[in-house]
């Protein structure tokens, strides 16, 4: 193998695992990628709005948090209106989605006073740009849902669970291969690990042919149940916003660096790695813990639905010129089928019995 020239340290750092180790899987690699205490995406970087890699819809637009904070309000007036609950949010980016749900909530009386604000945050980088977002509020960080405080939660998630790491499997006559990421002339390289039954994937054979991809996300049951688990046990709300779609089929494993898609494995650590997400196995997630799932609606639906226009309309009577502009064309980017609006998708896990969210098309 070369010495490493021109990779990056992380590279280096792969690669030399792969030569004693062996290829990695693709959700050891990903988890490498972003999270390395020392040169992972995720622990070395800001990575949103313009000057990052990627823009997330809180950053485009306040309406896309007020929205969200209208339909928590509206679930926790609909559960009795608790004098005491978990408000939480896992992969808060900068804690510009939950400061305006703090605002929007405020305008119910009650609400914000029984909120206790927890962020579910590893990014030491980002937890001190959501300390200076959220300032005066106090809130409390967790590396894990694990450790949030039992009550009912009211939790949001958006563009999380693209980020966990999933791995990938190609249909082969006799089995399924799964995707790893080997070396090559020193360079990293994705390729096929030998065909083999693979008991995760045995339903699969009845509606795939050989060549097709399925993805799977070996942390979202367990997340995705934990939080369904406190939801059964205590009442409350998650609301799910993420891409995807339903029931896995195809390769969706992309790089972004500079909000422009690039080699996944040019330059680890460099670059944000996702995937889109299954909300189907959400939905199995929250139900297996006796919760209830609302059916998957797209983010364009749900926002207009929720009043996004009205709210948009209100916005643009105190603007003017390239301000309106602005906001025209962001309202138009959270809402437009050809924009965000029906790549994006949205679902949510509610106590069996209770009223679902607003916005939400039924299961």
């Amino acid at each position: 193998m070369a010495q490493g020239k021109g990779l990056t340290p992380l590279a280096r750092i792969i690669a030399a695992r792969i030569a004693a180790e062996g290829p990695l899987s693709l959700s050891d690699y990903t988890a490498e990628c972003l999270l390395n205490p020392d040169h992972g995406y995720y622990a070395t970087r800001d990575p949103f709005g313009a000057q990052g890699d990627f823009t997330t819809a809180p950053e485009i637009s306040q309406m896309f948090g007020e929205m969200l904070g209208l339909c928590l309000a509206q679930c926790w007036l609909d559960q009795g209106s608790p004098d005491r609950f978990i408000l939480a949010e896992i992969g808060p980016g900068r804690g510009t989605l939950m400061a305006d749900i703090l605002r929007t909530i405020r305008t119910v009386p009650g609400m914000a006073l029984a909120a206790e604000l927890h962020l579910v945050e590893a990014s030491a980088t980002l937890r001190t740009k959501q300390a200076e977002t959220l300032k005066g509020q106090a809130p409390s960080w967790h590396d894990s849902i694990a450790t949030l405080p039992d009550g009912p939660l009211y939790l949001v998630a958006n563009e999380f669970f693209d980020a966990l790491p999933i791995r990938q499997f190609e249909r082969q006559e006799d089995g399924w291969a799964e995707r790893q990421v080997g070396l090559a002339d020193g360079r990293l390289t994705p390729g096929l690990a030998p065909p083999a039954p693979a008991a995760l994937l045995a339903p699969r054979m009845a509606d795939t042919r050989p060549g097709d991809i399925v993805e799977h996300c070996p942390a979202l049951p367990a997340i995705a149940g934990e939080i369904a688990a406190r939801i059964v046990q205590h009442g409350g709300v998650a609301l799910i916003v993420d891409y995807g779609g339903w029931h896995s089929l195809g390769d969706t494993f992309q790089a972004l660096k500079d909000h422009e898609p690039v080699d996944p494995f040019a330059e680890p650590g460099l670059a944000d790695l996702t995937a889109h997400v299954d909300f189907e196995a959400l939905a199995n997630a929250f139900i297996a813990q006796g919760a209830a799932a609302t059916g998957m609606t797209a983010q364009g639906v749900f926002l207009e639905r929720l009043g996004i226009t009205a709210r948009a309309q209100v916005l643009a009577k105190k603007l003017s010129g390239a301000a309106l502009e602005s906001h025209i064309a962001a309202h138009r980017r959270l809402t437009h089928p050809e924009e965000m609006g029906q790549l994006f998708k949205a679902i949510a896990c509610h106590p069996i019995g209770s009223a679902p969210p607003p916005g939400l098309d039924p299961a």
